[in-house]
C-alpha cells in the first residue's frame, strides 16, 4: 500500500507513542537516532519494544522503526520484536554491504521470532555525499523497497545552503528519483520540511515534490500530517480517469493488445498504467 505520510515520533517518549497512531499518518518511523540522546538509547529501545509487543496489530498505519548506524544499530535491531513492523530506516547509509550486514542479521531474527524471511523491508537514509554517488549500488541491495534522503545532514556535509529551496536540491532530488526507478524499488518519500509552522509553504513544497516523482513524505510534526496528505490526494477527476484507464487497458490486453490509443487520442501502454495504478492506490488511503 502507498503512503502518503510518514510521521516522525520519538523513540523514548512514551506518551507520544500512545497518541501517534491517531494523528492521521499513514506510516508512523519509530525514530531511536537523532531524536533520542547518545545515553538514552538503551532506555528507548525498551520503551519501544515494549510498545510494539503491547499494540493492537492493524494494518494502518505502517510502522517502521529508524534505526542507528553501525554496530548501534545492530543492538536496536537485536532488541526490538519485529511483530507488526514493515521495515527499518536506516540512518546514514554509506555502502551496500552496511546493508548486507543488516539482511544477514535480520533473517536470523526473522527465524528466531517465528516470521517469513524477507517479512521487514529496509530504507537506506542517504545522508552523506557518498551515499548520493552510490545510491545506485545502495538501491540495489537486499531488502531495500525504496530510498530516502536526509537533506539537513547532507546539506551539512556538502556546505549547501541551509536555506536552499528546490532549484538547489533538484539535481540531487531528481537522482533519487532516477535511481529509484532504474532498480525498480519504490519512488523515494520525499524530506522532511524542519519548518512545521508554514504549511502553506509546505503544501507548496510537497505538490512539487509530488512533480518531480516522490510519493510521500516524512514530517517532524502532527500538524504537518493533513497537508501533506492532502497534496498526495489525487483529485477525483484523476481518480476516475485513472480507473477508466485501467479497465480500458485490461480490456485491450484480452482482446491481445498490449497498446490502445485512449479517449483523448493518447496512446496508453503499460508505462502510463502504472502511473494510473499508482494514482488508485493513493486514492484508497483517504
Amino acid at each position: 500500500m502507498v503512503s502518503r505520510s510518514y510521521l516522525y515520533v520519538p523513540g523514548d517518549d512514551p506518551g507520544k507513542l500512545r497518541k501517534a497512531a491517531g494523528r492521521g499518518a499513514d506510516a508512523l518511523i519509530i525514530d531511536l537516532e537523532d531524536a533520542v540522546p547518545p545515553g538514552g538509547k538503551q532506555r528507548a529501545r525498551s520503551i519501544v519494544a515494549d510498545w510494539l509487543t503491547d499494540r493492537e496489530l492493524t494494518a494502518q498505519p505502517e510502522i517502521w522503526v529508524r534505526i542507528n548506524p553501525g554496530a548501534a544499530g545492530h543492538q536496536d535491531l537485536t532488541a526490538l520484536p519485529y511483530r507488526g513492523l514493515a521495515g527499518v530506516l536506516v540512518a546514514k547509509t554509506e555502502t551496500r554491504d552496511e546493508l548486507t550486514a543488516i539482511d544477514e542479521l535480520l533473517t536470523r531474527r526473522e527465524r528466531e521470532q517465528s516470521l517469513p524471511l524477507g517479512a521487514l523491508a529496509v530504507v537506506p537514509l542517504l545522508e552523506s555525499a557518498v551515499a548520493i554517488l552510490d545510491a545506485r549500488d545502495i538501491a540495489r541491495a537486499p531488502r531495500v523497497a525504496r530510498l530516502q534522503v536526509g537533506e539537513a545532514d547532507l546539506a551539512a556535509g556538502i556546505g549547501l545552503d541551509p536555506d536552499a529551496d528546490g532549484r538547489q536540491w533538484a539535481p540531487i532530488r531528481t537522482q533519487i528519483v532516477l535511481v529509484s526507478a532504474a532498480a525498480g524499488i519504490a519512488p523515494p518519500v520525499a524530506p522532511v520540511d524542519t519548518d512545521y509552522r508554514d504549511l502553506t509553504a509546505l503544501a507548496a513544497s510537497t505538490r512539487e515534490l509530488a512533480r518531480l516523482g516522490f510519493v510521500g513524505r516524512a514530517c517532524i510534526h502532527p500538524a504537518q500530517v493533513p497537508v501533506v496528505n492532502a497534496a498526495f490526494d489525487p483529485d477525483p477527476v484523476a481518480v476516475r480517469r485513472a480507473r477508466e484507464l485501467v479497465h480500458a487497458y485490461r480490456e485491450s490486453l484480452a482482446a491481445g493488445a498490449g497498446v490502445f490509443v485512449g479517449v483523448d487520442g493518447r496512446m496508453v501502454d503499460l508505462a502510463v498504467v502504472r502511473q494510473a495504478e499508482r494514482t488508485l492506490e493513493l486514492a484508497r488511503r483517504r
